[in-house]
């Protein structure tokens, strides 16, 4: 079956010419309807064979308020952009400054980072590199088609909360076993150290609670106070020494009463030396 490329206008056939946009007709109009069907499937098997392969690239020093649709609308107009993922704290939410940005072709891609690597954007030098295919991971773009939303309680407010004492025993034990794996880790990679850890603050609480219970004991019947020896030690030791402080009085006397009293003192010096010396001379 003979087929040419025929015009719109004056509708001469031109062999050799046949494009997308100027319509294919049969030389034989009866045949016309299986002329077209044949030609919509050897397009359709052109197409598949000439598959865009993606391409994707890194993004870094990404500038703050940039995040998915911006980037998206700008990286844009470089050709269309099938996937983006932006790096974002698990805690905050905040963005971590870089992203994974997939293009349709991976021409595009290239030329995208050979134009934007070390472009001046917001006073920060964005840093784009093309990542092969081997490189790429499959799990990089999981959950990218998702709509992000913000973390509803940061880890600052979950760190501060206010805790039970059941919570607060649960969250020592985790602290507990945490530490005793450490432990176990050190000596097996020939580490030698010691550290006190939380290991020494529970024991510190253990210590305190027993001197409580040795100074004063309660009975399990009454709830009135056995006081033990110690204890009564403890409150004779206080007593003696809050009369002690409450003997020791001392007054300071005002300069002018000071100035009169040396005086005094001279004569009295004096006195004492002339009867030493009449009693030396009577013997």
């Amino acid at each position: 079956m003979a087929a040419a490329a025929v015009s719109q206008k004056s509708g001469i056939p031109r062999p050799g010419k046949a494009t997308s946009s100027a319509p294919l007709l049969s030389l034989e109009p009866e045949k016309q309807r299986e002329f077209q069907a044949k030609v919509h499937s050897v397009r359709k098997a052109a197409a598949k064979t000439q598959q865009l392969t993606p391409g994707v690239i890194y993004l870094g020093h990404i500038p703050r308020g940039l995040f998915e649709p911006q980037l998206k609308e700008y990286f844009g107009q470089f050709g269309k952009v099938t996937r983006l993922r932006l790096s974002r704290s698990k805690k905050t939410g905040g963005s971590k400054g870089y992203a994974y940005v997939e293009f349709e072709c991976s021409e595009v891609a290239k030329i995208v980072a050979d134009t934007m690597n070390n472009y001046l954007f917001s006073e920060r030098l964005l840093k784009c590199e093309f990542l092969p295919p081997e490189k790429v991971h499959a799990n990089l773009f999981k959950g990218s088609e998702r709509q992000f939303h913000k973390p509803s309680r940061p880890a600052v407010t979950r760190y501060n909360r206010k805790r039970t004492t059941k919570q607060k025993a649960k969250m020592m034990r985790k602290l507990l076993k945490k530490e005793g794996q450490l432990r176990k880790r050190l000596p097996a990679k020939g580490i030698d150290y010691d550290f006190p850890g939380f290991l020494a603050l529970k024991k510190k609480k253990k210590l305190s609670e027993s001197d409580l219970l040795m100074n004063v004991s309660v009975s399990s019947e009454s709830s009135t106070l056995l006081c033990t020896s110690s204890f009564l030690e403890h409150q004779k030791s206080q007593a003696e020494n809050s009369e002690i402080e409450e003997t020791e009085v001392t007054v300071k006397l005002p300069l002018a009463s000071r100035k009169t009293s040396t005086p005094k003192t001279k004569k009295a010096k004096l006195q004492r030396k002339t009867t030493t010396k009449k009693r030396k001379c009577k013997t």
